[in-house]
């Protein structure tokens, strides 16, 4: 038997080679995303004490900064080397042109004194007193910096302010490189950049010989109980876990798809064997005539099944190579080798060798129950079995199930019933498929038959002759279609509710927003300054006893209002608020009452309302709010920074002349930028699209696995039809008629598990934005219909692409040949 299982797979290669390559596709993706995600963890492992080579200890803050006093008193602490204070935040550069230079920009103190210096030096030194500065290599490549000219640097302490450059360091590929400039100042200057009161950690260097344990206790009694002191295996250990929990939920994000791309290959292979056994129903029989046993050709055909798998996913680790190499690539900025072991490999051979085996059980089985003396008929294919009452009811139930959670989630606003709606929904279609599917080709193949007449028909015909097969066929691309179209559809309605959510809340010409960041403390001022513009407001809000506490300009207040109970919303000013409904309900104020905010007292103007819900696990309840103007807000809460500023001309003001003052002001400022409400839009929408596109890239290939397995199900049906198609040609149908036939049987497979595959996605995209709006929010169903149009189109192309091999293979042999084939 062992030698039969080999000339078996011999013999049908290339009947195995279409499900090979579904093999190949998922077993590459597998085992080149456990390749990126091994890289990624020896990169975080080996990147972890990058800028700690000479720190022994460090004492941590926890919601407070440390002061800059606490430095001099570990400073002075017995055995103390040298201590210094370190934060990370963010700031901008301005370019040797006298603009921002683009990117996330990272700023980070740099300890001035040698003894804690761990910064990899390409040119010049590092910062030795406050006013110097050292940017990364890239950077001053590209600017062309000089050292000892000066770089005008600011953040959201305020203006740019030129510091001497005296350095560059190379950060490549480490936990300060996120694509944009490296900053790096003296402690004091860079708490002035950033506007911070302290630092997120300090730095000590032990002298030599002192005891380390004895140190971190003395260290530990000068902080105080309540700052975490670190030894320096601690802080590795801190440093590892962050880059590795960063990194979990990546990790997370592209198993997901691998394990698609799996579930996807097994049903291309399950269905592969289950037609390939099919057509050797009569060598299966020979086999039983002759004395093998019924178990013994099972074992030969999952011996069988084994090989393929083994042979499949060694190529499928050979391609999983590139594809994390592509992966590394692609995220540049993860600085990520390839790494390959022995682990990966043994895991990703197993899982498809595993995969296979499994997905060939159930035909397997199947395919073993043919009687022997099937051996002395002439069908050489058992008839096509229909699907059971027990699997179509269990279909019916499930699929409505499916249906019916996806519904309940709005509702309840629960995420976790969007998955199990969309998971019951694709079960029920699995299970309803053999009715289903059969269904749906013949409506699709309505209008084909009027188009295109005979060959259609017997396209229709065909493909529904075995219910079961068709099933599993259209089946497999409802999995990729449906994700993708729940992204694209999810995609477009959140795009949609942001843009709805700008036109109702932001009436004004331009804004001016933080890059990563809330605006400098100086900013709003110095625009309020400036004659052409007539409003300008910055975008603040502050909890305080229960209430939320906003910021609100007279100008722009009524825009967001929805009703107004009593009072009149014109009458905000000093001293005065706008209280909504659902607080002055709670606390018993009415229009004319004086009411304490924050320490203060302020008349109640009006009683209002808006349409704002209140965020998921917010500590305010809905309507808990008041307005106060921007005078009050900043005396009550001084320190307060927002990260949007509206700013509309003054009255008889153009807007060509308002934005260049505006840009006049900004020219000081490189960590914020000016946008008007479209660019403002576009920005806020940019990061989906992006993650669209990258989430639509991985669950191509998905896809791309269904279309093989289209592709494999017509040339193994072609195969079984050898003697059919002959006798077609005989009695006239043309080579383009035979094209025209599969190419439809083809597109009508396709077409429906895409459609198939839409309506799931939607219906997932259609739970997750009611989710959304219970959550809070202004989201909708939107349905965009031209990326719809276009993945059908796509389907469509593909399925056409796929039938050429197929057709061929059929149009290939003689008609006399063919006539003879058994």
């Amino acid at each position: 038997m062992l030698r039969l299982t080999l000339r078996q797979v011999r013999a049908d290669g290339l009947r195995l080679l279409l499900s090979s390559l579904a093999i190949v596709l998922g077993v590459a993706f597998v085992a080149g995303t456990l390749m990126f995600i091994d890289g990624m963890r020896a990169g975080a492992y080996e990147r972890a004490g990058a800028f700690d080579r000479h720190t022994d200890l460090a004492a941590y803050a926890d919601a407070t900064p440390l002061p800059p006093t606490l430095v001099d008193r570990v400073r002075a602490v017995d055995g103390v080397a040298a201590a210094e204070g370190e934060l990370t935040g963010t700031a901008g550069v301005m370019g040797a042109d006298g603009r921002p230079v683009l990117g996330y920009a990272v700023l980070a103190a740099i300890p001035t004194d040698p003894a804690l210096q761990s910064y990899d030096v390409v040119a010049g030194r590092l910062p030795q007193r406050p006013g110097e500065l050292v940017l990364d290599e890239e950077t001053v490549a590209d600017q062309r910096f000089t050292l000892g000219s000066p770089v005008r640097v600011g953040g959201n302490g305020g203006p740019a302010r030129p510091y001497t450059l005296v350095g560059a360091v190379d950060v490549a590929g480490s936990s300060r490189d996120v694509g944009g400039p490296f900053i790096g100042l003296a402690g004091a200057d860079a708490l002035a950049v950033s506007g911070e009161r302290g630092f997120g950690r300090i730095m000590v260097a032990a002298r030599p010989g002192v005891d380390r344990a004895a140190l971190a206790d003395r260290v530990r009694a000068a902080v105080g109980r309540q700052v975490v002191v670190r030894d320096r295996a601690a802080i590795l250990d801190a440093a590892v876990a962050d880059a590795v929990r960063d990194r979990r939920q990546f990790e997370l994000f592209l198993g997901t798809f691998a394990a698609v791309a799996v579930l996807v290959a097994g049903f291309v292979i399950a269905n592969t064997f289950a037609i390939v056994l099919a057509q050797r129903s009569r060598r299966t029989a020979l086999l039983r005539l002759v004395g093998a046993t019924r178990g013994q050709v099972y074992r030969a055909t999952l011996g069988e099944a084994a090989l393929t798998g083994l042979l499949a996913s060694a190529v499928g680790v050979l391609a999983g190579v590139g594809l994390a190499a592509g992966l590394g690539a692609l995220l540049s900025t993860l600085d990520t080798p390839v790494a390959v072991t022995a682990r990966t490999v043994l895991l990703s051979l197993g899982l498809g060798t595993l995969l296979t085996v499994a997905s060939a059980a159930v035909p397997a089985w199947q395919g073993t129950r043919v009687a022997p003396v099937a051996a002395l008929t002439d069908a050489a294919v058992q008839p096509a079995r229909r699907a059971g009452r027990v699997r179509l009811t269990a279909g019916a139930l499930v699929l409505a199930a499916g249906v019916a959670a996806l519904a309940g989630a709005g509702a309840t606003g629960q995420v976790p019933l969007v998955a199990a709606g969309g998971v019951l929904a694709f079960l029920g279609i699995v299970l309803f498929g053999p009715v289903l599917v059969p269904a749906l080709v013949r409506v699709l193949g309505l209008p084909a038959r009027r188009l295109l007449g005979v060959p259609a028909g017997l396209a229709v015909a065909n493909a529904v002759r075995n219910p079961r097969r068709v099933a599993a066929t259209a089946t497999a691309m409802v999995i990729g279609i449906g994700l993708v179209s729940a992204f694209v559809v999810g995609a477009g309605s959140a795009k949609a509710g942001i843009e709805r959510a700008v036109d109702a809340r932001i009436g004004v010409d331009f804004l001016v927003t933080g890059i990563g960041g809330d605006l400098p403390a100086p900013l709003a001022g110095e625009l309020a300054a400036r004659p052409e513009l007539g409003v300008v407001h910055e975008q603040r809000t502050r909890v305080a006893d229960g209430i939320e506490v906003r910021a609100a300009h007279p100008a722009l207040v009524r825009r967001t209002l929805s009703a107004v109970d009593a009072g009149d919303p014109a009458d905000l000013g000093p001293g005065a608020v706008l209280v909504h409904r659902e607080l002055a309900a709670a606390r018993g104020w009415s229009v004319g009452s004086t009411v304490p905010l924050a320490g203060r007292s302020f008349r109640v103007a009006a009683v209002v309302a808006d349409d704002n819900r209140a965020l998921a696990g917010s500590s305010v309840p809905a309507g808990h709010a008041v307005d106060v103007v921007d005078a009050d807000f900043t005396r009550l809460f001084p320190a307060e920074r927002g990260h949007l500023a509206e700013v509309d001309p003054a009255d008889g003001v153009s807007a060509d002349v308002a934005r260049a003052a505006v840009e006049s002001v900004l020219t000081n400022y490189p960590t914020v930028n000016l946008l008007d409400q479209a660019a403002y839009k576009k920005m806020l929408t940019g990061t989906v699209d992006l993650v669209l596109g990258f989430v639509t890239a991985l669950l191509g290939l998905a896809v791309v696995i269904a279309l093989v397995g289209v592709a494999n199900t017509l040339t193994l049906s072609v195969v079984e039809r050898t003697r059919e198609n002959a006798v077609l040609r005989a009695v006239g149908l043309s080579r383009g008629g035979m094209r025209t036939l599969l190419a439809v049987e083809a597109v009508l497979t396709a077409l429906v598990g895409t459609l198939l595959g839409i309506a799931l996605g939607i219906g997932v995209a259609a739970g997750g934005m009611a989710v959304l709006a219970q959550l809070g929010g202004d989201f909708t169903l939107v349905l965009p219909w031209g990326r719809l149009g276009l993945i059908v189109a796509v389907a469509v192309v593909a399925a056409l692409a796929a039938s050429v091999l197929p057709a061929r293979r059929a149009l290939s042999r003689p008609v006399v040949a063919a006539l003879g084939t058994e």
